[in-house]
């Protein structure tokens, strides 16, 4: 039941439990006994809002930032990500494979503000050796849904003898 109730929030964390334990064909105090569990054990972390801020008057940049760091001895990654993602403008912070370390999600209000956090805060803390910042143009589809509201017929292949 647990990943079955973890898909459905995961895609609508407005269904209420009456409405997860008809889709579940459940008990609606078992659903809630199950979400409860999983708050305490911080496997549901938040209910966050996805907004298309392109959509509002609001103007918002996203940016993606790869950082190179020194691992910190004893602590590998974790204590330079925990530094970095205590920042309020950082959204999330992801540990990579490849040719960097961590990939860092920003918004601010313009790019001279993300340029700004970058050369100010990111850039001069000891551990990070160099960083690229990289401007979302566009959101086409973000946590699983479709941001542009654009829906086109599909193409059909030509099909020839």
């Amino acid at each position: 039941m647990r990943n079955k109730i973890l898909n459905a929030i995961s895609q609508n964390s407005r269904y209420s439990t009456k409405e997860l334990a008809a889709m579940l064909g459940s008990d609606e105090k078992a659903v809630e006994e199950e979400i409860s569990r999983m708050e305490e054990e911080n496997v549901i972390c938040g209910y966050p809002t996805l907004i298309n801020w392109d959509r509002t008057d609001c103007e918002k940049v996203t940016a993606l930032i790869e950082v190179k760091v020194t691992p910190q001895r004893d602590m590998g990654f974790n204590k330079v990500a925990e530094r970095i993602y205590k920042f309020d403008e950082v959204e999330s912070v992801y540990l990579m494979s490849g040719g960097f370390d961590l990939t860092v999600t920003i918004s601010g209000k313009s790019m001279k503000e993300v340029a700004r956090f970058v050369s100010e805060k990111l850039s001069t803390l000891e551990y990070v050796n160099s960083t690229a910042t990289y401007f979302v143009l566009k959101k086409y589809k973000e946590h699983g849904l479709e941001m542009t509201g654009e829906h086109h017929e599909p193409e059909r292949m030509l099909i020839t003898p």
